[in-house]
Protein backbone atom coordinates (compact mmCIF):
# COMPACT_ATOMS: atom_id res chain seq x y z
CA UNK A 1 0.00 0.00 0.00
CA UNK A 2 1.35 3.42 -1.00
CA UNK A 3 0.64 6.03 1.67
CA UNK A 4 0.17 9.61 0.44
CA UNK A 5 0.05 12.99 2.17
CA UNK A 6 -1.70 15.87 0.35
CA UNK A 7 -0.35 19.40 0.93
CA UNK A 8 -2.29 22.19 -0.78
CA UNK A 9 -3.96 25.34 0.55
CA UNK A 10 -7.05 24.73 -1.61
CA UNK A 11 -9.46 22.29 -0.03
CA UNK A 12 -11.12 21.52 -3.36
CA UNK A 13 -7.78 20.50 -4.87
CA UNK A 14 -7.05 18.19 -1.95
CA UNK A 15 -10.52 16.68 -2.20
CA UNK A 16 -10.12 16.08 -5.92
CA UNK A 17 -6.76 14.36 -5.53
CA UNK A 18 -8.05 12.29 -2.60
CA UNK A 19 -11.01 11.11 -4.68
CA UNK A 20 -8.73 10.10 -7.57
CA UNK A 21 -6.14 8.32 -5.43
CA UNK A 22 -8.53 6.45 -3.17
CA UNK A 23 -10.23 4.75 -6.11
CA UNK A 24 -7.07 2.64 -6.34
CA UNK A 25 -6.73 -0.32 -4.01
CA UNK A 26 -2.98 0.14 -3.61
CA UNK A 27 -3.05 3.84 -2.62
CA UNK A 28 -4.15 5.38 0.68
CA UNK A 29 -4.35 9.09 1.55
CA UNK A 30 -3.18 9.26 5.16
CA UNK A 31 -3.42 13.00 5.77
CA UNK A 32 -3.93 16.51 4.43
CA UNK A 33 -2.12 19.80 5.10
CA UNK A 34 -3.12 23.33 4.11
CA UNK A 35 0.39 24.81 4.41
CA UNK A 36 4.02 23.78 4.41
CA UNK A 37 4.47 23.88 8.16
CA UNK A 38 1.60 21.47 8.68
CA UNK A 39 2.99 19.25 5.93
CA UNK A 40 6.35 18.99 7.68
CA UNK A 41 4.69 18.10 10.98
CA UNK A 42 2.46 15.47 9.37
CA UNK A 43 5.38 13.86 7.55
CA UNK A 44 7.11 13.46 10.91
CA UNK A 45 3.96 11.97 12.46
CA UNK A 46 2.69 9.81 9.59
CA UNK A 47 5.83 8.97 7.57
CA UNK A 48 3.99 8.78 4.22
CA UNK A 49 5.64 7.23 1.19
CA UNK A 50 4.83 10.22 -1.02
CA UNK A 51 3.94 13.86 -0.39
CA UNK A 52 2.01 15.74 -3.09
CA UNK A 53 3.22 19.28 -2.32
CA UNK A 54 1.78 22.49 -3.73
CA UNK A 55 4.61 24.90 -4.56
CA UNK A 56 2.66 28.01 -3.50
CA UNK A 57 1.12 28.00 -0.03
CA UNK A 58 0.75 30.63 2.70
CA UNK A 59 3.41 30.81 5.39
CA UNK A 60 5.89 28.01 4.72
CA UNK A 61 5.73 27.34 0.98
CA UNK A 62 6.30 24.07 -0.81
CA UNK A 63 9.99 24.66 -1.47
CA UNK A 64 10.85 25.43 2.15
CA UNK A 65 8.73 22.52 3.31
CA UNK A 66 10.49 20.18 0.89
CA UNK A 67 13.89 21.32 2.16
CA UNK A 68 12.84 20.61 5.75
CA UNK A 69 11.37 17.22 4.89
CA UNK A 70 14.45 16.08 2.98
CA UNK A 71 16.80 17.46 5.67
CA UNK A 72 14.95 15.44 8.31
CA UNK A 73 16.24 12.23 6.74
CA UNK A 74 12.80 10.73 6.23
CA UNK A 75 12.20 8.21 3.48
CA UNK A 76 9.16 10.21 2.33
CA UNK A 77 9.50 11.52 -1.22
CA UNK A 78 8.05 14.77 -2.49
CA UNK A 79 6.23 15.48 -5.75
CA UNK A 80 5.79 19.21 -6.35
CA UNK A 81 2.43 20.37 -7.72
CA UNK A 82 2.17 23.51 -9.83
CA UNK A 83 -0.26 25.34 -12.08
CA UNK A 84 2.44 26.55 -14.47
CA UNK A 85 4.67 24.34 -16.56
CA UNK A 86 7.71 26.64 -16.22
CA UNK A 87 7.25 28.15 -12.80
CA UNK A 88 10.61 29.54 -11.56
CA UNK A 89 10.45 28.04 -8.05
CA UNK A 90 10.33 24.54 -9.50
CA UNK A 91 14.04 24.29 -10.14
CA UNK A 92 14.68 25.38 -6.55
CA UNK A 93 12.28 22.65 -5.45
CA UNK A 94 14.24 20.03 -7.37
CA UNK A 95 17.44 21.27 -5.78
CA UNK A 96 15.73 21.11 -2.40
CA UNK A 97 15.24 17.39 -2.88
CA UNK A 98 11.90 16.94 -4.64
CA UNK A 99 11.66 13.76 -6.70
CA UNK A 100 9.78 15.46 -9.51
CA UNK A 101 6.75 17.58 -10.25
CA UNK A 102 3.32 17.47 -11.82
CA UNK A 103 0.94 20.03 -13.27
CA UNK A 104 -2.30 20.31 -11.32
CA UNK A 105 -4.30 19.48 -14.44
CA UNK A 106 -2.58 16.10 -14.68
CA UNK A 107 -4.78 13.25 -15.91
CA UNK A 108 -6.03 10.99 -13.10
CA UNK A 109 -4.25 7.94 -14.53
CA UNK A 110 -0.97 9.88 -14.72
CA UNK A 111 -1.35 11.17 -11.16
CA UNK A 112 -1.72 7.65 -9.81
CA UNK A 113 1.18 6.35 -11.87
CA UNK A 114 3.38 9.25 -10.71
CA UNK A 115 2.69 8.39 -7.09
CA UNK A 116 3.55 4.75 -7.73
CA UNK A 117 6.74 5.64 -9.61
CA UNK A 118 8.07 7.90 -6.86
CA UNK A 119 7.00 5.52 -4.08
CA UNK A 120 9.15 2.75 -5.51
CA UNK A 121 12.20 5.02 -5.51
CA UNK A 122 12.21 6.24 -9.09
CA UNK A 123 11.80 9.86 -10.16
CA UNK A 124 9.51 11.86 -12.42
CA UNK A 125 12.00 12.74 -15.10
CA UNK A 126 10.42 11.67 -18.34
CA UNK A 127 7.83 14.39 -19.15
CA UNK A 128 8.95 16.95 -21.72
CA UNK A 129 8.14 19.74 -19.29
CA UNK A 130 10.82 18.45 -16.92
CA UNK A 131 13.33 18.46 -19.73
CA UNK A 132 12.47 22.06 -20.61
CA UNK A 133 12.64 23.14 -16.99
CA UNK A 134 16.10 21.69 -16.45
CA UNK A 135 17.35 23.14 -19.72
CA UNK A 136 16.08 26.59 -18.76
CA UNK A 137 17.26 26.78 -15.20
CA UNK A 138 20.66 25.21 -15.75
CA UNK A 139 21.51 28.64 -17.19
CA UNK A 140 21.81 30.01 -13.65
CA UNK A 141 24.31 27.38 -12.57
CA UNK A 142 28.06 28.06 -12.62
CA UNK A 143 29.48 26.64 -15.85
CA UNK A 144 32.95 28.21 -16.00
CA UNK A 145 34.29 25.84 -13.33
CA UNK A 146 32.99 22.33 -14.04
CA UNK A 147 34.95 20.90 -11.10
CA UNK A 148 35.62 17.56 -12.81
CA UNK A 149 37.17 16.20 -9.63
CA UNK A 150 33.63 15.75 -8.31
CA UNK A 151 33.16 13.07 -10.95
CA UNK A 152 36.29 11.08 -10.12
CA UNK A 153 34.31 8.59 -8.04
CA UNK A 154 32.48 7.48 -11.18
CA UNK A 155 33.79 5.18 -13.87
CA UNK A 156 33.90 6.42 -17.46
CA UNK A 157 30.81 4.40 -18.32
CA UNK A 158 28.97 5.75 -15.27
CA UNK A 159 29.74 9.30 -16.41
CA UNK A 160 28.27 8.41 -19.81
CA UNK A 161 25.14 7.05 -18.14
CA UNK A 162 24.82 10.11 -15.88
CA UNK A 163 25.04 12.45 -18.87
CA UNK A 164 22.18 10.60 -20.57
CA UNK A 165 20.12 10.50 -17.37
CA UNK A 166 20.58 14.27 -17.19
CA UNK A 167 19.03 14.58 -20.63
CA UNK A 168 15.92 12.76 -19.34
CA UNK A 169 16.72 9.54 -21.22
CA UNK A 170 14.90 6.43 -20.06
CA UNK A 171 16.73 3.23 -19.15
CA UNK A 172 15.67 1.75 -22.49
CA UNK A 173 17.02 4.77 -24.38
CA UNK A 174 20.30 4.67 -22.47
CA UNK A 175 20.67 0.95 -23.14
CA UNK A 176 20.13 1.48 -26.87
CA UNK A 177 22.53 4.42 -27.02
CA UNK A 178 25.34 2.66 -25.14
CA UNK A 179 24.60 -0.82 -26.54
CA UNK A 180 24.12 -2.42 -23.15
CA UNK A 181 21.19 -4.13 -21.44
CA UNK A 182 18.57 -2.31 -19.38
CA UNK A 183 19.63 -4.40 -16.39
CA UNK A 184 23.18 -3.05 -16.78
CA UNK A 185 21.81 0.50 -16.98
CA UNK A 186 19.91 -0.02 -13.73
CA UNK A 187 23.10 -1.30 -12.09
CA UNK A 188 25.03 1.74 -13.28
CA UNK A 189 22.32 4.15 -12.08
CA UNK A 190 22.23 2.52 -8.64
CA UNK A 191 26.02 2.79 -8.42
CA UNK A 192 25.92 6.46 -9.49
CA UNK A 193 23.33 7.35 -6.86
CA UNK A 194 25.32 5.56 -4.17
CA UNK A 195 28.66 7.13 -5.10
CA UNK A 196 27.25 10.65 -5.41
CA UNK A 197 25.19 10.30 -2.25
CA UNK A 198 21.96 11.49 -3.92
CA UNK A 199 18.41 10.30 -3.37
CA UNK A 200 17.23 9.61 -6.89
CA UNK A 201 17.60 10.35 -10.60
CA UNK A 202 16.32 13.91 -10.28
CA UNK A 203 19.03 14.76 -7.76
CA UNK A 204 21.60 13.09 -10.03
CA UNK A 205 20.43 15.41 -12.82
CA UNK A 206 20.83 18.46 -10.59
CA UNK A 207 24.35 17.28 -9.76
CA UNK A 208 25.18 16.81 -13.45
CA UNK A 209 24.16 20.37 -14.22
CA UNK A 210 25.94 21.69 -11.14
CA UNK A 211 29.28 20.28 -12.22
CA UNK A 212 28.85 21.26 -15.86
CA UNK A 213 28.64 17.71 -17.20
CA UNK A 214 25.64 18.77 -19.29
CA UNK A 215 24.40 22.19 -20.29
CA UNK A 216 21.18 23.68 -21.61
CA UNK A 217 20.34 23.16 -25.24
CA UNK A 218 21.64 25.96 -27.39
CA UNK A 219 24.28 27.08 -24.88
CA UNK A 220 27.88 27.42 -25.91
Amino acid sequence: MTRVLLADDQELVRAGFRMILETREDVEVVGEAADGDAAVRLVEQLNPDVVLMDVRMPGVDGIAATERIVASGTSSRVIILTTYDLDEPLYAALRAGASGFLLKDVRPVDLVEAVRVVARGDALLAPAVTRRLLDRFAEVLPRDDPRPERLTALTEREVDVLALVARAATNAEIAQRLVITEATVKTHVSSILRKLGVRDRVQAVVFAYDVGLVRPRGSS
